[in-house]
């Protein structure tokens, strides 16, 4: 891609106004760009490095959108902790651990640097590669389906909330796997909250039964790098990430889950603790990478 370019890296290093970071690491990455860290960095064309990288969102002087990738994760790890804790942090990578440059941003961009032109994409030749750019809200499809499940691990009170337990069907009709299933909630893509029955929450979903065999098959047979992931939650439980083609699951290792599929455009389907859900996600959680 055009980061391998050096007359792409140091146009972006000249006076780069950072804007924001995230990091690229098995534990924790843009999931726009695929369900495990190894897909994650062949969107930006890197190599799968074990402790990962920075991403570093910025603008040049002529207002243009950069990518530079670091290889000093800690670095960018420190300035993003800074900023969640409303404290002012000057990230500034030194040249030195610059991996590449990449056109655009993979991520949408709220804000935009001072005193310079407003965010666009660089001028390039057509033979320096495409330009990163956030997926189209408005389609479904990998990405957005993925991002409505960053939306729930986010705000996992606020979807929980809406799940009433007393529609969850009894122990007698389950999903095929011996976890209970409810109706579905439309509108994950824009983020809506909305309790409604429909095919997508009947017991015996297919869908929420190939998931839950494919989640509980990573247990016997790991999946590549990422596809589960761990996090903190409170009371001592941990929030559960697990990815796979065409679906995404959400949980609470001591609560339900939630199911996102690439067939059922903009669906979120719960699925109740039921006698086999608490030892899967127990399960997933032992083999589930986490943050440093």
């Amino acid at each position: 891609m055009a980061g391998t370019d050096e007359e792409a890296v140091a146009a972006a290093d000249d006076a780069l106004y950072v804007l924001t970071a995230v990091l690229l690491t098995p534990a924790q990455f843009p999931s726009v760009l695929g369900d495990d860290y190894p897909e994650a960095c062949a969107a930006l064309g890197l190599p799968p490095l074990a402790d990962g990288y920075g991403l570093v969102l910025g603008q040049d002087g002529e207002g243009a959108r950069w990518t530079v990738v670091v290889d000093d994760v800690s670095l960018v790890a420190v300035a993003i902790a800074s900023w969640d804790c409303g404290m002012e942090h000057e990230l500034s990578p030194d040249e030195r651990t610059v991996v590449a440059a990449l056109p655009g941003w993979p991520l949408a961009v709220a804000v935009a640097a001072p005193n310079v032109p407003a965010p666009h994409d660089p001028a390039l030749d057509a033979a320096d590669g495409p330009t990163l750019a956030p997926p189209d809200a408005g389609v479904w499809g990998p990405a957005q389906r993925r991002l409505g499940a960053d939306e729930i691990a986010l705000q996992w009170a606020v979807w929980r909330e809406q799940v009433d337990d007393t529609r969850f069907v009894a122990p007698g009709g389950t999903d095929g796997t011996g976890d209970a299933t409810e109706a579905g909630t439309e509108g994950a893509a824009e983020g809506s909250r909305k309790d409604d029955d429909g095919p997508g929450g009947q017991p015996g979903h297919s869908g929420i039964r190939r998931v839950l065999a494919e989640a509980r098959a990573y247990v016997d047979s790991p999946p590549p790098l990422g596809r589960v992931r761990s996090s903190f939650a409170p009371g001592g439980a941990r929030t559960l990430r697990a990815d796979g083609p065409g679906w995404s699951l959400v949980a609470r290792t001591d609560d339900i889950a939630f199911v996102l599929l690439d067939d059922e455009p903009g669906e979120v389907l719960p699925v109740g603790r039921g006698p086999e859900l608490p030892g899967l996600l127990e399960a997933l959680d032992r083999m589930a990478v986490r943050p440093l």
